[in-house]
């Protein structure tokens, strides 16, 4: 029965949300005049709270065809399953773009909804804030808000696309409606397995909430320059400004950590144009951030911090253009395909681009002014100098970025200007960020040192204890570490000089209290000791010292090594054995061997035990047994085993991914000081495996034959009673034999069974994967006592492994850490002192 209700009450919703949205940022901008009725201003926060009731409405209706798994609405059939757990069924929720924009909503009237309260908290104490900021906010959201509404409006043009068509709307010329208008797909298309991780049910909520608040600080940029007021807004926006960096940081980095621990590029940032155009905004951000600082005693911060504002947010928009419209292409592995928005995307970006470019021109000159240059000796210089530096960084990024978007923009003008992105993006843009982070680390050293020290009055001599200590402390981490190269050796002073300057800052507090900014420069400064080291000096476990010829690019032929199953390999100092082919099983702990597990017939997450699962003296589940787990996934056992001390498997994954074709995904064992990260570079699949023609062979109980290289003994022909867990009947026959193959490292046995039941012949093959041979017992002749075995030869059963040693990488995480419980300790400071 099809529930086309839930759709009609979901689209529906998202119009009513769009209208009152719109209503709301016209009642706001009404409230904000001088001299407005009072009717107005208590009429507009209503009117915002009745949008979030109508966006929480399009929230919840979502949500109701997704887990119900309602499939025939095309969102749900295109995005859940049956077989998905409820966890990922609700990441399948901002899969697509509709999703992913009703998220954002979602956020911004929750975002909304604290703002209007905090107001309220506050009295008449920033009342002059409210209507203007909120109209900004309301009009941010009405643009939002019509991506979802999928309204044809004005003949062919299209207001959004909605997240509620039936798959019948969204396919009208799919053949079965003829047969059946009332068709309903009994299973989904599921969730792309990689973001089957618990790392995407927690990033992209992180991350458009950090969009949403990137809104905060924009939204009172803009009111304050409405309202003439320019200097008392900063005090205002900086704690809200503080969270938003918080919460947008938090999710970049919740990205790069999923990156690590799923994708296969080695490395938790591949500069990818979507990593980039969510990186570039928190930037800005930080710069805006640092600027606010000195606002008050500058009027170049004070201008510089209104663009720096303004500048966020449009990144902010810019970003969701890239990502979006479609313009990346094949430039990027995140990119949404275009549904058509690009259009209401420009619109939505320029909108904002040229009401804040007009109104900060229109009263650039009403700016305060300087009455004197800000002195090369002061601390507030000097922070002036390291937010240039972060701007250069954010723009570098962005010129590289944005080339996609200025084909796209010569294909208007009839130019075919055919840029292509940097065939190594890593080494492209590391170069570059590389030496101008290293530049942010010495110069916040230099300026928290001299803020906090010698109250914003430079004076050099006072920079020699922590300059001596720190090049102290660089050489014994030099000659403990290995570091030697000079480029790293710069990074490294650079990062020691930075940690002191401002450990020597924390002491300069009293007892119970902590400056921020210390904690977050230090954790900067960590953050890049911690890449230097994971990157540039990490070592290859896996070195190709057979000279197998495995890739033809020689940098992964030289790194990767060839593992048959269950034969160790010494590599280096460490003894590989790849162990065979695992799966991962719903409810039960730990990696079950493949071959325990046969797949349920017309089902790709159901299969039936074929053994008692033990943990120790627990039974988890029983042979014929019907358990769950991804059939996609396959997981690689490698025993990594070096002296007595270290030995332990990792179970690299290989995906059947029909999304993006098949991907690896690595597994990884943690140590405080260093990764060990592997991953498969290519595995051999039953359905590619070659057999030779059949062999027979003739032979009687304990006779010898040969099969190559290996010795073959017929040890014994045993009667069984049952067949596959099934009692044989009346008349019915079976027998197993056991073959003993001689190696040179010990034996293997193989165990063909020969049947007869309900008079059919049954000869049941064993495969040996790690000596490449089939086996059958094909027939039996009482009369001569002799045997007849069918005999097939394959490629023994391999990976080709890489696996890496990853130092210090803990470093970067603990310096992640750092920054953002200092922007925390920041940002509580800030509310404290406006509330």
């Amino acid at each position: 029965m099809l529930r086309s209700y839930l759709g009609q009450i979901g689209h529906a919703s998202a119009i009513l949300a769009f209208l009152s949205s719109v209503i709301s940022a016209y009642v706001y901008v009404l409230a904000s005049r001088e001299g407005s009725d009072s009717y107005w201003k208590k009429l507009a926060p209503k009117i915002f709270i009745v949008h979030g009731v109508f966006v929480i409405g399009v929230v919840a209706t979502l949500f109701s065809i997704i887990l119900n798994k309602y499939f025939e609405y095309h969102y749900a059939w295109d995005n859940t399953s049956l077989s998905l757990p409820v966890g990922y069924a609700i990441s399948t929720f901002w899969q697509d773009q509709e999703g992913s924009f009703l998220l954002w909503m979602f956020w911004n009237v929750l975002v909304g909804f604290v703002l209007i309260s905090w107001f309220r908290s506050k009295g008449k104490r920033y009342a002059g804030y409210e209507n203007p900021m909120m109209a900004v906010f309301a009009a941010v959201q009405a643009f939002l808000t019509s991506m979802i509404v999928g309204a044809v409006l004005f003949a062919d043009f299209k207001l959004g696309s909605t997240p509620f068509l039936l798959l019948k709307e969204s396919m009208p010329n799919a053949p079965m409606w003829a047969t059946n208008p009332d068709f309903i797909p009994k299973d989904g298309n599921g969730l792309n397995p990689l973001l089957q991780n618990y790392w995407m049910v927690i990033h992209p909520p992180t991350t458009f909430l950090g969009f949403s608040m990137t809104t905060v600080p924009f939204a009172f940029a803009v009111a304050a320059l409405w309202k003439r007021d320019y200097e008392g807004w900063i005090k205002v926006a900086q704690p809200w400004t503080l969270a938003a960096a918080i919460l947008l940081g938090t999710g970049i980095m919740m990205g790069a950590v999923w990156a690590y621990e799923t994708l296969n590029f080695e490395s938790y940032w591949n500069w990818d144009p979507v990593e980039n155009s969510v990186y570039v905004p928190w930037l800005v951000m930080i710069g805006a951030l640092h600027t606010m600082m000195i606002s008050n005693k500058s009027s170049s911060a004070l201008k510089t911090t209104f663009v720096l504002t303004i500048v966020q947010f449009i990144l902010v928009l810019y970003s969701t253009f890239l990502t979006r419209s479609g313009v990346l292409g094949s430039a990027s592995v995140h990119s949404f395909t275009d549904l058509g928005l690009s259009g209401q995307l420009l619109v939505y970006l320029f909108f904002f681009i040229l009401v804040s470019a007009v109104l900060l021109a229109v009263r650039w000159k009403e700016l305060p002014r300087d009455e004197k240059e800000v002195s090369t000796y002061s601390s507030d210089f000097w922070i002036f100098i390291g937010v240039t530096v972060l701007v250069l960084a954010a723009f570098q990024l962005t010129v590289t970025t944005s080339i996609p978007v200025y084909n796209k923009i010569g294909e208007l003008f009839g130019l075919k200007l055919n840029m292509a992105m940097p065939t190594d993006p890593v080494a492209h843009f590391t170069v570059f960020q590389m030496w101008l982070f290293v530049g942010v680390v010495i110069l916040t050293g230099i300026a928290q040192y001299f803020f906090w020290k010698n109250r914003g009055k430079l004076t050099w001599s006072k920079l020699v204890n922590p300059l001596v200590i720190s090049l102290l402390l660089t050489a014994v981490v030099i000659s403990l570490t290995g570091v030697n190269k000079w480029q790293y050796i710069v990074l490294l002073a650079a990062g020691m000089f930075c940690i002191t300057a401002n450990v020597s800052v924390l002491f300069q507090f009293k007892k119970g209290t902590i400056a921020g900014g210390a904690v977050s420069h230090m954790g900067v400064a960590l953050m890049l000791v911690g890449i230097m080291y994971s990157s540039a000096y990490q070592r290859v476990i896996s070195l190709n010292f057979d000279g197998n010829q495995l890739f033809r690019n020689e940098k992964d032929n030289q790194e990767s090594t060839l593992l048959y199953v269950k034969r160790p390999t010494r590599i280096q100092d460490f003894n590989l054995t790849y162990g065979g082919e695992f799966l991962k099983i719903r409810g039960i702990p730990g990696y079950v061997e493949k071959r325990f597990v046969q797949q349920v017939i017309n089902s790709d997450y159901k299969g039936t035990l074929r053994a008692d699962l033990m943990d120790g003296d627990k039974l988890l589940a029983k042979k014929g047994d019907t358990v769950e787990y991804n059939a996609e996934n396959t997981y690689y056992q490698v025993n990594f085993k070096r002296g007595e001390k270290e030995d332990f498997n990792l179970y690299p994954r290989y995906q059947i991914n029909r999304q993006m074709g098949n991907v690896v995904s690595p597994d990884i064992k943690h140590y405080w000081n260093k990764d060990i990260y592997s991953h498969v570079n290519y595995v051999t699949t039953g359905d590619e495996k070659q057999w030779t023609p059949t062999e027979e062979y003739s032979v009687a109980l304990k006779d010898t034959f040969f099969l190559n290289d290996h010795i073959a003994i017929l040890d014994e022909v045993n009667q069984l009673n049952e067949l596959d867990g099934m009692p044989l009947g009346e008349g019915d026959v079976a027998a197993e034999a056991t073959l003993r193959i001689l190696e040179r490292d010990g034996e293997r046995i193989l165990k063909p069974v020969f049947a007869i039941k309900n008079r059919e012949i049954w000869s049941i093959p064993v495969v040996s994967n790690e000596l490449g041979i089939r086996a059958q017992l094909l027939r039996i002749d009482p009369s001569t006592g002799l045997f007849t075995f069918g005999i097939n030869r394959g490629e023994k059963e391999y990976i080709i492994l890489k696996a890496i040693e990853k130092p210090f990488i803990n470093l970067l995480w603990t310096g992640t850490i750092l920054v953002f419980t200092g922007l925390a300790i920041s940002s509580f400071r800030r509310f404290k002192i406006i509330s």
